[in-house]
């Protein structure tokens, strides 16, 4: 669970409704109790184009941690941008 004086980063999951990954990235953030905003990119097209700009990448999920891109759902670097064990 993440601590709750903890004030995270700005965080940004730009998904699709079909993709499993984007789907475990969610669960990973709402269960540690992250908070996090969702961008559907498959309903936002200016969202998709803002989302290839910040990571260079059409697919998903990208997560946009405060500023730092993470392509894919990589646990690891996740975790290292938010501090947690």
């Amino acid at each position: 669970m993440a601590d709750k004086k903890k004030k995270y980063p700005r965080i940004i999951v730009f998904t699709t409704p079909t993709c499993r990954f984007c789907r475990a990235t969610k669960r990973y953030l709402r269960e540690r109790g992250i908070p996090f905003k969702e961008v559907d990119v498959s309903r936002d097209q200016a969202a998709a184009r803002d989302m290839v700009r910040r990571s260079g990448q059409s697919g998903v999920p990208v997560i946009d941690i405060g500023g730092k891109i993470v392509v894919g759902f990589d646990r690891a670097k996740i975790n290292q941008l938010l501090g947690l064990k």
